[in-house]
């Protein structure tokens, strides 16, 4: 396993809602990633971590490699990946995002 690999591992392990975006939650770099920040405050979740990837590259081309998902945002809730801001917003217009969510 890479070093990047292992450093994002040791972030999506390490947190219990992480979000890899473009930007910050204060600030995003894209609405794709201000979507996502949107769904999970809707969501009730105030206390998620997220990883600006414009600020590391190594982590912005490795995210993509580690979930084999090609785009940013990416959602992952205990260690395990959601999805991008579209499956996101799917989830949480069904209900099952706010009921993973509630799990954690």
């Amino acid at each position: 396993m890479s070093d990047v690999q292992q450093r994002i591992g040791e972030l999506v392990k390490g947190h219990r809602v992480m979000l890899f975006m473009k930007g910050t939650a204060q600030f995003p770099m894209c609405g794709f990633s201000g979507r996502a920040v949107q769904v999970l405050k809707a969501c009730g979740v105030s206390d998620f971590d997220t990883f600006n990837v414009l600020e590391d590259e190594e982590v912005r081309q490795g995210i993509k490699d580690y979930a084999n998902w090609p785009t940013i945002p990416q959602l992952y809730v205990n260690g395990e990946f959601v999805g991008g801001s579209d499956i996101m917003m799917e989830m949480y217009q069904s209900g099952e995002l706010q009921q993973l969510l509630a799990r954690t």
